[in-house]
């Protein structure tokens, strides 16, 4: 339990979250991440810091500038944590119920990973397009 807590410590500022979906499309400097959320270069390095300690940002030397990537293979790792965690048909301000206890929540449960899986499909289409 210990691990997980720590992961979810990492991603529980948005800044961080904010860096990983820029870092989505691809290798980042500190400059253009700082200009693209509005926040200085040296919060924008001490963020990537935490992200790199954590292993889900590497970096790489070129030139005179560091571009940060994403580890998405350390990503999906969170997103297992996160899964095994959050396994519940419940969303904020409902009485919190197990996924197997109601119909009603398994429902709800499917209607949120059909949504995902959209959105998962759409983002494959963007990248399989940016490829050609």
């Amino acid at each position: 339990m210990k691990l997980e807590a720590e992961s979810f410590k990492v991603i529980s500022v948005e800044s961080r979250v904010k860096i990983i979906e820029l870092l989505k499309a691809g290798p980042l400097s500190v400059n253009t991440i700082a200009e693209a959320l509005g926040i200085s270069q040296s919060a924008v390095s001490q963020h990537l810091r935490v992200l790199k300690q954590a292993g889900l940002v590497a970096d790489e030397r070129k030139g005179y500038h560091i571009y940060y990537s994403l580890n998405k293979d350390k990503l999906n790792k969170y997103q297992q944590e996160l899964i095994k965690v959050c396994t519940c048909g419940c969303e904020l301000g409902k009485k919190r119920k197990h996924i197997s206890e109601t119909r009603e929540a398994l429902l709800e449960y499917k209607k949120r990973l059909e949504k995902e899986i959209k959105e998962v499909e759409k983002r494959i289409k963007e990248i399989e397009k940016e490829k050609e």
